[in-house]
């Protein structure tokens, strides 16, 4: 399509620099600002998203919508918007489960064209250039290949399976976010014998190694309200393939301790380690 209008769900840190992306190839880049906080509204505003008043303009005005939420909210928002009967292309980029996605295609079905799409990496801003993964019908994942032409958002699809995109999201998630748990842990237990800095000079002989960044613990315990969240659908999806979850949701159970810093910049690798041995 020439020149769409897109609508995002909703313009938190990450769907606000994506949808500021788009805006490159789009009409109007719109979100709706009911119900949402007075940060939601300044980064929309920061981004140059033009908000409307309720969900139901949104969808009449889009024909693109872009849902980047967090995990748990995934379905009840695409169910707000099967019962207004979207007729667009939905891109479900939630950090989700395959089941989960599969499920909400199904629910859109068969007014919207569902694109299952993954974001691996930072919010586009300030130089970095996150990877959206696409999986999906080809008219679909084709329209959002052009919606970010020539912008910090590459994209990458990988066939017309919806549920693809991800999986490979939370394969790599479950990676990098127990790693980084794991050097909590590791750290905290150094620091209570008084080894902690002698860890890390180990750590760092390896280049390779997590354990030579403990000053990422303090962005973890930040992030973790989202990450916990993303590992708990990792971990079902380890389920449904067969395969033991134990590990991520015990991750999961860790960054719980740090649910009341969420997004604290301020916060030091002592203050996360003092969180995390003290809840």
């Amino acid at each position: 399509m020439d020149q769409p209008t897109v609508g995002i769900l909703h313009p938190g840190s990450m769907g606000a620099a994506v949808a500021a992306c788009a805006a490159t190839n789009a009409t109007a880049v719109l979100w709706c600002e009911t119900g949402r906080s007075t940060a939601s509204a300044a980064r929309a505003a920061q981004f140059g998203l033009t908000p409307v008043v309720a969900l139901a303009e949104l969808l009449d005005r889009s024909d693109i919508v872009i849902s980047l939420c967090p995990p748990a909210f995934a379905e009840d928002l695409a169910r707000d918007v099967a019962e207004h009967r979207f007729a667009g292309v939905y891109v479900e980029a939630n950090a989700i489960n395959p089941t989960r996605v599969q499920r909400i295609a199904a629910l859109l079905a068969p007014t919207a064209t569902v694109v299952d799409g993954g974001v691996v990496g930072s919010p586009p801003v300030g130089g970095k250039a996150p990877t959206l993964y696409l999986s999906g019908p080809a008219d679909g994942t084709a329209s959002i290949d052009a919606l970010f032409t020539d912008t910090a958002v590459q994209t990458s699809a990988l066939g017309t399976e919806v549920g693809k995109a991800s999986a490979l999201k939370l394969s790599y998630a479950s990676f990098q976010k127990t790693s980084r748990v794991l050097v909590a842990l590791a750290v905290g237990m150094a620091r209570e014998h008084g080894v902690d800095q002698e860890l890390i000079e180990v750590a760092s002989r390896r280049t390779d190694s997590y354990l030579s960044e403990p000053q990422y613990v303090a962005r973890t315990a930040a992030r973790a309200w989202r990450w916990g969240p993303e590992l708990e659908e990792a971990a079902d999806a380890l389920a449904a393939a067969g395969l033991p979850p134990e590990m991520l949701r015990a991750a999961a159970s860790t960054l719980a301790r740090w649910h009341d810093v969420k997004d604290d910049s301020a916060l030091t690798l002592t203050d996360a380690l003092d969180r995390l041995a003290h809840p």
